[in-house]
């Protein structure tokens, strides 16, 4: 099967590994192990280095040598290493650039100086040059919050050390003793992922939606870690309203993966009722919608079956949530981190969404056998749908207000979500702006919209989308690749807002992949009719493009799809559906 890691494997040019065992060695009963690790291993040779702190040649000597292609075993030839010495006031440290950002740690490898003494560095791992380069204080915002990414430590002489579990592009390595000398062999990434397939794919005639898609995909991959996290560096959780962008991603890339029902059922298990998700009522909520949405894509009844009491007792719950037939749900109140200062528009969000989620929840208690509970729902949502609350001029209500059908999808698009270009828009429910766009009819403005924000993060260095950004931060800012010079502004170091001040701002958040799963829906067209793509409506939308291609994962295979536009303005259209999915177009 054609595996491309995309970027990854273009940029750092490595190869998948074995297959291990599913065996464990003798000395092992099957029940001695409480879990077997999904994750792999990749050890990456850094591309670059970005800066050295000495370029004498007394306190650092060869550490092009760092470049060379390692296999991280240490050896008695004493050649091709890279020499650290310091002195009484000279602590030499260089910057290292692995090419993309990846989670995982490092792995130093060290050669035979005549002090056999262990030797102290410090390591400081960095999703930007400028946080590598940081120190842990309340002016730039670095942390150690969530996963050590700034760590002093010894390393042994001619041995290896595998150091660290965060997410980074660049790592720092200084000397922290004086009169130390370090014979530093090699100083490989070790990357950590699940070796899986990227069997949805998309191609047009514009390569920088292209580059986005793919970016959205490697930005939910490397959050698929032991679980669905939100972000490789922090925060490192199961937050169940992140997960939704991110698992449309899955649905539209990887399909079908553990981690997506292992994720969900470790947030049902955790939250006994009449407690909400994450503490916010949102993220309960959030669980329905992802259900339905999952049921849509996979149709595993049998896994939907095993939420069926939590499920019915949440709705409940819910229901019990209105009052004069407007949402009043306790809890944190919260849509995302931009919006948060408006509670009028976080009223407008919460309605529009408690009328998705009940919808939603009567599609799923219909298909569970559950029809009392299903027109329980459906009664309350069309009560709710009698009050119309104002969106208050914000994107995020708006969006959700449209997609709940109870503002029409044109009317928010003109008088909200295409007002001021990506001005108010967030890396979160961007997707739902999108989505709501959608609807609106304006695929352009959305296709646009994509090129523009998420391509901006791109412009900046990204390798992975961000938890927040606002194109303003761009104007005189400096990429994350490089030392911000003087008298230009640190994208990383001095923006971000909430929780995401400054350094502390999360480069890998998979709730921004949403262009993802929208360019696979609405460019390449494919939408599903019926649970587990036993019907895919196939309607591409190809605005100023003149082609687009890709793939799309299904329960029983992969859909290849190829659409042109011809002279006249009319698409043609090639499809591919294995046996099991009817296409309608």
């Amino acid at each position: 099967m054609k595996r491309y890691l995309f970027l990854a494997a273009c940029l750092l040019n490595f190869q998948y590994p074995a297959v291990f065992s599913q065996n464990l060695p003798p000395v092992f009963s099957a029940d001695t192990l409480a879990e077997k690790d999904q994750r792999v291993r990749q050890y990456l040779s850094p591309v670059r280095i970005v800066w050295q702190s000495d370029r004498s040649g007394k306190g650092i000597i060869d550490a092009e040598n760092l470049l060379r292609p390692g296999t991280g075993q240490a050896d008695l030839v004493h050649k091709n290493f890279c020499t650290l010495k310091s002195t009484d006031d000279q602590y030499p440290g260089l910057v290292l650039d692995f090419g993309k950002e990846i989670q995982g740690g490092i792995q130093l490898v060290t050669d035979q100086p005549a002090d056999h003494r262990p030797i102290k560095i410090r390591l400081r791992f960095g999703e930007s040059v400028s946080e590598a380069m940081s120190e842990i204080d309340t002016v730039s915002g670095a942390t150690n919050d969530h996963a050590m990414r700034d760590i002093i430590t010894e390393v042994p002489w001619l041995g290896v050390a595998q150091i660290g579990n965060t997410g980074f592009r660049f790592v720092r390595i200084d000397l922290v003793d004086s009169g130390r000398e370090l014979q530093l062999k090699e100083a490989r990434a070790i990357f950590e992922y699940r070796d899986i397939a990227y069997l949805g794919s998309f191609k047009s005639s514009d390569n920088r939606l292209n580059q986005i898609f793919n970016t959205g995909a490697y930005t939910v991959h490397l959050n698929m870690q032991q679980f669905l996290w939100d972000g490789i560096k922090r925060d490192r959780l199961v937050w169940v309203g992140d997960m939704h962008p991110e698992i449309m991603t899955i649905n539209s890339v990887f399909g079908k993966n553990e981690v997506v029902n292992k994720s969900l059922d470790q947030a049902r298990d955790i939250t006994p009722l009449p407690g909400w998700m994450n503490g916010i009522s949102a993220y309960s909520m959030w669980w329905v919608l992802i259900h339905r949405d999952l049921y849509k894509y996979q149709g595993d009844l049998p896994y939907l079956r095993k939420q069926q009491k939590y499920l019915v007792e949440l709705l409940d719950l819910l229901m019990s949530k209105t009052k004069d037939n407007k949402e009043a749900l306790d809890g944190t109140r919260f849509l995302d981190w931009p919006s948060s200062e408006n509670p009028k528009a976080i009223h407008a969000g919460l309605h529009a969404m408690m009328i998705m989620t009940l919808d939603a929840g009567a599609e799923l208690c219909t298909i569970l056998d559950e029809p009392a509970q299903a027109k329980k729902c459906r009664d309350a949502s069309t009560n709710l749908k009698l009050y119309v609350p104002d969106a208050n001029g914000s994107k995020q209500a708006a969006a959700l207000l449209a997609l709940s059908g109870i503002v029409a999808a044109q009317k928010a698009n003109s008088e909200v979500l295409a007002v001021d270009g990506c001005a108010r828009m967030s890396t979160f429910y961007g997707y739902y702006m999108l989505q709501a766009r959608a609807k609106a009819g304006d695929y352009q403005g959305a296709m646009d919209c994509i090129r523009n924000y998420w391509g901006g993060m791109l412009d900046m260095g990204a390798t992975t989308f961000w938890e927040d950004f606002d194109l303003d931060w761009t104007k005189n800012a400096a990429p994350i690749t490089e030392i911000v010079p003087d008298g230009k502004d640190d994208i990383h170091g001095d923006f971000g807002a909430y929780c995401y001040k400054n350094l502390r701002h999360s480069l890998c958040h998979g709730w921004a992949s949403g262009p993802t799963s929208w360019l696979s829906e609405h460019v390449l067209g494919v939408s599903v009719l019926e649970p587990g793509c036993k019907s895919i409506r196939v309607q591409p939308h190809l605005g100023d493009l003149t082609w687009v291609e890709g793939t799309f994962p299904t329960p029983f295979g992969v859909v290849k799809i190829r659409h042109e536009k011809t002279a006249d303005g009319s698409i043609k259209s090639q499809i591919d559906a294995p046996k099991g999915v009817k296409v309608v177009r």
